[in-house]
């Protein structure tokens, strides 16, 4: 009885450690996805800023 009682409570403990583990994994991920698309903007904002700089200066030196 002691025996199936153990097995039964690794069985459990080993199921709950891999759903928590598959919870941290889908966390990871989504937080490295929310940090690409968040440097992806920053990206395009700095790209869109260097683009309006340089065209001020355009439009100043003439």
């Amino acid at each position: 009885m002691v025996r199936v009682a153990t097995y039964f409570a690794m069985t459990l403990g080993a199921f709950v450690f891999w759903q928590s583990m598959d919870k941290v994994h889908v966390w990871i991920a989504l937080h490295q996805d929310e940090k690409k698309e968040r440097m992806e903007q920053e990206a395009e904002i700095k790209r869109v800023r260097e683009e309006l700089i340089a065209e001020a200066k355009q439009k100043d030196s003439l």
